[in-house]
């Protein structure tokens, strides 16, 4: 059995985006609501915040140090923790209605990125890749929510979820053109028993998916096998990242805007939790602009 603990009693509004910086031992993680991104030491329980004008969707750390930021507005860069934000590309600039929402670099420095169309209605969601020249390419179109983008270990494969229709498609990946192609159902949850959200990948190629309203963590096999089921105390569970010097804690970030009554019977929404697996995760690919 798989004990759960709370890494950081916090209220996160919409807490996602986990990221483990293996050189410095700490975690890195949005509140797209509060348009923060936090610094979270585990070791000193500090949690250190910087705050933005515009929602910040996902982070990723850059080869040369700092961050880029998948943001309302667009690609953004940041040389350090205190630096001011540098524009890089915005592929869906015009499109108020989207934002950049979810993203993860591939093993060459290419940062995959995805958007979400808020109201939700129509299918006018993206994911590009974004070169460190800050060039954007489009592999995929048509979504509402995109999310879970990850590769395998051996990155020959590209996953994704378009949330809303409960499902993770699995793709072939060519690293060194960097070409997505091949789109096939992976794994199809049932509605209404929780969506897939943020992923993670371990060591064995297994794919972790985060349930948002279905209280739970789930890994699957390389072939689309539920395998196993870590369940949270809380009801919106959005993305896990691997940390702690073996990569094998899960940092788990949940969601606090949620209904009274959900938040009466899960008080612990919100907060970031942490759990020991028994597989290690990957250590995070960098932007290499």
């Amino acid at each position: 059995m798989h004990q759960v603990e709370v890494a950081l009693a916090v209220k996160a509004s919409l807490g996602e985006s986990p990221r483990w910086d293996e050189q410095s031992q700490l975690l890195y993680w949005v509140d797209i609501n509060q348009k923060e991104l936090h610094r979270f030491n585990p070791a000193t329980g500090q949690d250190d915040v910087r705050s933005f004008d515009q929602s910040i969707g996902c982070v990723s750390l850059r080869r040369q140090g700092g961050f880029v930021l998948g943001m309302r507005h667009g690609i953004y860069t940041l040389a350090d923790w205190n630096a001011e934000l540098q524009p890089l590309v915005d592929p869906e600039a015009g499109q108020d209605d989207n934002r950049f929402n979810d993203g993860r670099c591939d093993a060459m420095g290419r940062y995959f990125t995805g958007s979400i169309y808020e109201p939700k209605v129509l299918t006018q969601a993206n994911i590009y890749s974004i070169s460190p020249e800050g060039e954007a390419k489009r592999w995929v179109e048509g979504l509402v929510t995109s999310n879970g983008i990850a590769f395998s270990p051996d990155n020959t494969r590209f996953y994704y979820a378009d949330t809303p229709s409960h499902a993770i498609q699995v793709c072939d990946y060519d690293l060194a053109s960097g070409t997505v192609s091949n789109s096939s159902l992976f794994h199809q949850f049932p509605l209404g028993n929780g969506r897939p959200d943020g992923a993670a990948v371990d060591v064995e190629g297994c794919y972790w998916t985060a349930l948002y309203e279905g209280g739970r963590i789930v890994r699957l096999s390389p072939e689309g096998e539920i395998l196993q089921e870590i369940h949270l105390p809380a009801r919106c569970p959005t993305m896990a990242a691997f940390g702690d010097a073996d990569l094998k804690t899960l940092y788990i970030t949940t969601a606090s805007a949620r209904p009274e009554a959900e938040l009466a019977d899960f008080p612990l929404s919100g907060a970031l939790f942490k759990v020991r697996v028994d597989v290690p995760g990957l250590v995070e690919n960098r932007f290499a602009g």
